[in-house]
């Protein structure tokens, strides 16, 4: 099976909302996520903005994929097909994501995800150097501090990131 990693285009969309709808953990419907206000045409909107991410193509079809924010430091998004699980696939995408964000001068990086810490997301992230900050509002906050000055994105946009300010506590409806 021949591997590929390459920035996400615009033109992707719709294989990431295959690929996010296709998970079998923390998952959504095409119609979830519109409701939640995530639609093709919002997903490319902010990668024409302040995000950006990377996916991973098996033999020509996307098989996962990873979003951040600059503008506040976030993972938005990682997924991964189930069939795809445990390849380093995930770890990979989150790297790109990660050193992305440094290279925008965030600070320290956040996500939210699942508060049930017996599935596969919350040993990923502990796996890969996050740490737990908090539980609000029904979801599990982690942040990352490794290689980053010890102060926080959340709540401020990063110095290159010329957007505007996410508000901290808000759910990010693509994770």
């Amino acid at each position: 099976m021949r591997m590929r990693y390459r920035a996400i285009d615009t033109t992707d969309v719709e294989d990431l909302i295959r690929v996010r709808i296709s998970t079998d953990e923390n998952s959504y419907s095409r119609e979830g996520l519109g409701a939640l206000g995530i639609t093709p045409e919002t997903v490319r909107g902010k990668l024409s903005s302040t995000h950006k991410g990377w996916l991973c193509e098996a033999d020509g079809r996307v098989v996962g994929f990873a979003i951040g924010d600059r503008s506040s430091g976030e993972l938005w998004v990682i997924a991964v097909l189930p069939e795809h699980v445990n390849r380093g696939i995930g770890s990979r995408l989150l790297a790109l994501v990660e050193s992305w964000l440094r290279e925008c001068g965030c600070r320290r990086l956040w996500l939210t995800t699942d508060i049930d810490t017996k599935l596969r997301a919350y040993s990923f992230y502990l796996g890969n150097g996050w740490r737990d900050d908090r539980i609000e509002h029904g979801l599990r906050y982690m942040v990352k501090d490794g290689g980053f000055p010890d102060q926080p994105c959340e709540g401020e946009p990063c110095p290159r990131a010329g957007g505007a300010r996410r508000p901290a506590g808000g759910r990010p409806p693509f994770s």
